[in-house]
Order: structure tokens, then sequence, then C-alpha cells
């Protein structure tokens, strides 16, 4: 007969990772994470947060199995536990864009007007060719943890001075976090307001390591940091 105290028991434990996305911060530390390793005070820095309120957040994480943390002198640094978590994050954020109308409303919102895309695919037949320029508008410690291999840091902060190192006679395709940063759209609007061709990648950083994970490809390996 079923021993319905244990089986309560089993999805209890379960439901302990489930629990870890029911925070919006915490959700905003696990997506700055897929970028790579981070600090406390840089995540709390860049999530617009407390470092204390940060660092509690980064603790039910840990709790629930879904980051490491590492002390490196007087600070800790986290990372996602593995590329199972990563994938789990990924398909949380995709299904909620395609399940739920609020997502597609509020990223609308927040991207403003859409931007062409160019899909994996196609950019990676491009590269081959050598007829694109690659460009990763993340923040340069984002591009030492890890980018696309033949891609060049241009901070989206740094893009309007520094357009003229871009070749003329090439489209751009500009990426970031991922589909809901807003890095590579105002990025490809800035280019297209100084005359040139570009595009945004469709996804960005963290689904390009996916991807590749599933090839072997020396035209998407991944960068060492």
């Amino acid at each position: 007969m079923e021993d319905r105290g244990k089986k309560n028991t089993l999805f209890e434990a379960i439901a302990l990772m489930g629990k870890a996305f029911a925070s919006p911060r915490r959700l905003e530390l696990l997506d700055l994470l897929a970028q790579g390793p981070r600090s406390v005070e840089d995540l709390a820095r860049t999530s617009e947060q407390s470092t204390a309120n940060a660092s509690q957040h980064l603790q039910a994480l840990h709790a629930a199995g879904m980051v490491t943390r590492e002390r490196e002198g007087t600070r800790v640094r986290y990372a996602l536990a593995g590329d199972d978590v990563l994938g789990l994050w990924l398909a949380l954020r995709s299904a909620s864009a395609t399940r739920l109308a609020e997502v597609e409303r509020a990223a609308r919102d927040y991207l403003g007007e859409p931007v062409e895309a160019i899909g994996r695919g196609e950019l990676v037949e491009r590269l081959k060719r050598g007829d694109v320029v690659l460009v990763d508008v993340r923040p340069e410690e984002e591009f030492a943890a890890g980018h696309i291999d033949g891609a060049r840091s241009i901070p989206l902060k740094e893009l309007e001075r520094r357009i003229a190192e871009l070749p003329a006679d090439r489209e751009v395709v500009a990426y970031c976090r991922g589909p809901f940063c807003a890095y590579a759209h105002e990025a490809v609007r800035q280019l297209r307001k100084a005359g040139r061709s570009a595009r945004r990648l469709e996804d960005g950083w963290p689904e390009w390591r996916v991807a590749e994970a599933h090839t072997d490809k020396p035209d998407t390996r991944r960068r060492a940091a």
C-alpha cells in the first residue's frame, strides 16, 4: 500500500527547487549567473539591490541546489550549479513567454519596438563566409567569462563612439544576454541610426552555449575565459 507520508516528503523535497523560482529577484540573479560566475557585490550592483538582499536570495538559490559558491578572500563567488540548471532556467523563461500573455506584454513594454533578428543557423553560415561582424554588447566582464567564438566586445555604453571600428561593408549582428536583454535591441537601433546594416541574434550567449554543447563544430566551440 502506498505510504502517503513518504510520498509527500518526496514531493516536498522536489518543491524546494520550484520555490526558488518564486521570486523575480532570484530569477534575475539566475539570468545574470547564466552569463558566468559573479561575486555577490557584482550581482547586487547589476541587479540594483542591496548586497544584503542579493546575498539572501543567493542563499535561497544555494539551498535549492541551483547555485554553487566559493570564497575568494573576503568575497563569495557564485555560479550556476550546472548546465542542467541553466537548461531549467532557459526552459522556464521560454515556456513563460509562450504560455503567458503577461510575459509577452511585459517584454514588449520593456524592449520597445521589435528589431530584426537573425537565427543561430544563418549566423553560423555567415560567420563561416566571413561576411558578417558579430558584436557582443554585454559588459566586458561577461564577455570575459564566455562568449561566441569570433565575436568582438563592444559594450553598449561604448558602441556610439566605437561604431567607426566596425567595417562599413558588412552587416553587424549584435547579441547580449538573451531574448529579454535590451542591450542588443538598443545596439541595433544605434547602428541603423548611424546608417549601418544591423540585426540582433534571436537568442543570447547562454542559449548559444547550450546549443554548442550538442555540436562538435570548431566554429561553435566555447572560448575559454
